[in-house]
């Protein structure tokens, strides 16, 4: 690639803006903390996104030949053994990813067809509604497996229109907002009298010491992705200085973004008025702020009741239908890419042989069949543990969100510490980050600092709150994927080292 056809800075943050920055975070942020989510999600930038983009540049410039992705960066610098069962982990978010988004696709059909979530008067078959989305979200990634499994992968571009939807959903709340706000004469729907409150959570669950501090955990998952953009330093020009520079602006850029947005939905949300009740969850939440900002601005624009209903309802489907197109777009290329990537890139020895086999169009298609079976398990199990313990829909969105957040940021604790290993190894660098060994050093105990309190708070929680479903299913992921991987690898080894001693 001549450097006339090389990416430059702006080229480069707009692609990890669009890469990292999520409409639908911020409606999380703002349910869980109010105006307090600004701070962590500014700290989240500072001490995460920065040096932890920084690392895997590093990574992805040295090692961009390799196919296995992260299972390639850390294969380079630890043990093959902890390679193996830190990307096993790294794929088990994936899995809690499907298990949560395949049933926030029932909750944007529903608000498609009736302008708001009515997933909660869903019945079929005598099951009650918790166990009815259930059933709907295991048949859909039944479906979306069939599909992909057979290279069906032109469905995947709606993703293109749904990344498209989703910026004019941004585009439509600035809009929305400013004109509110000049025509409520400045005043917020989301009183903001003490600087107190952009630290302080206005959610009961988020006042306490803990529960604050593990809300980083969020600030960190609104970060996550940029491991994805490790490999493409080798198409910068001077990857050098456009890699750092494109990092620092970004940070800045998405930092404010997100800032930014979360202060918007307080010009038009009152957390007591819209939030707090039982008929919003994490997984209607965003859908319930547009709703409600499309409301707030016919009035604000001097509609009648019955207009400005009709507006907020706009609104909703509007976001409903531009999350829909990400989601399936995500889920038919997420449903085998991470899966294919370990696979391949990985050892084919710790294998069973059925896993690692291709079909016709090229797809684990086995593979991808097992993976289904743990998300059915999963989704299920999670229902019928809500049911059994009485538990409605909000507590079931925060269970899933929980698992989420903790499966998708464990993996980055190898990758951070795993760094220092990394920089030891004598390989071709085109890019580095980190020229001074104890600056580099410190930057990884700071990042890993953070990474260990945002995980240990938000697992120590729901233990202390005697909360032991919560507690149970935030662990499944990096747990239990965890033990599959290390019995996998133990046995793979074993029967190659009986098999090296039977030849000899």
């Amino acid at each position: 690639m001549s450097d006339q056809k090389k990416l430059t800075t702006g080229p480069l943050v707009l692609m990890i803006f669009t890469t990292i920055f999520g409409f639908a975070n911020t409606p999380v942020a703002f349910e869980q903390m109010g105006y307090g989510a600004i701070l962590w999600y500014v700290l989240g930038a500072l001490l995460y996104f920065l040096p932890s983009g920084l690392m895997y540049a590093e990574y992805g410039a040295a090692l961009k030949e390799s196919k296995g992705g992260i299972y390639s960066w850390l294969d380079a610098s630890i043990s093959e053994r902890w390679s193996f069962i830190a990307t096993f982990i790294w794929l088990s978010s994936w899995v809690i990813w499907q298990v949560m988004v395949s049933q926030k696709v029932c909750i944007t059909i529903a608000t498609i067809f009736c302008g708001h979530d009515t997933t909660d008067t869903w019945h079929l078959f005598g099951l009650n509604s918790t166990l009815t989305v259930a059933l709907i979200s295991i048949l859909f990634v039944i479906v979306v497996t069939f599909i992909a499994s057979r290279g069906i992968d032109s469905i995947a571009k709606v993703s293109s229109v749904g990344g498209l939807a989703i910026m004019g959903l941004n585009l439509l709340l600035i809009i929305a907002s400013i004109i509110i706000f000049f025509a409520n004469h400045f005043k917020l729907a989301q009183p903001l009298t003490n600087v107190s409150q952009l630290a302080t959570s206005v959610n009961p669950q988020f006042q306490s010491p803990i529960g604050m501090i593990s809300f980083v955990i969020y600030a960190i998952f609104a970060y996550g992705g940029l491991e994805s953009l490790g490999g493409v330093t080798d198409s910068l020009k001077e990857p050098e200085k456009t890699f750092p520079r494109g990092i620092i602006i970004s940070t800045i850029v998405i930092g404010i973004g997100y800032a930014f947005t979360i202060f918007l939905w307080g010009i038009s949300t009152n957390w007591n008025a819209v939030i707090n009740n039982n008929n919003v969850n994490l997984g209607n939440i965003t859908y319930v702020l547009m709703q409600n900002l499309g409301v707030v601005l016919g009035k604000a624009l001097g509609m009648s009741t019955n207009a400005a209903l009709t507006m907020g309802s706009v609104f909703s489907r509007l976001s409903a239908i531009g999350m829909l197109l990400a989601y399936l777009g995500s889920f038919f290329v997420l449903i085998y890419s991470p899966l294919k990537s370990f696979i391949m890139g990985s050892p084919k020895e710790l294998w069973p042989k059925k896993v690692t086999k291709l079909n016709k169009h090229g797809m684990p298609e086995f593979a991808m069949w097992i993976q289904t079976t743990v998300v059915s398990i999963l989704i299920a199990g999670i229902a019928i543990a809500s049911v059994l313990a009485h538990k409605d829909s909000k507590f079931l969105y925060n269970v899933i969100t929980s698992m989420s957040n903790v499966s998708t940021t464990v993996p980055y604790l190898f990758l951070v510490g795993a760094f220092p290993f990394f920089k030891k190894e004598k390989l071709d660098r085109p890019f580095v980050a980190f020229h001074s060994h104890r600056f580099m050093m410190f930057v990884v105990i700071v990042t890993m600092i953070t990474l260990i309190i945002g995980d240990g708070f938000t697992i120590l929680q729901p233990f202390l709150s005697q909360d032991w479903i919560t507690a149970v299913a935030t662990l499944v992921g990096p747990v239990g994927f965890g033990l599959i991987a290390w019995i996998l690898y133990h046995t793979r080894s074993k029967r190659k080292s009986n098999a090296t001693k039977t030849e000899n």
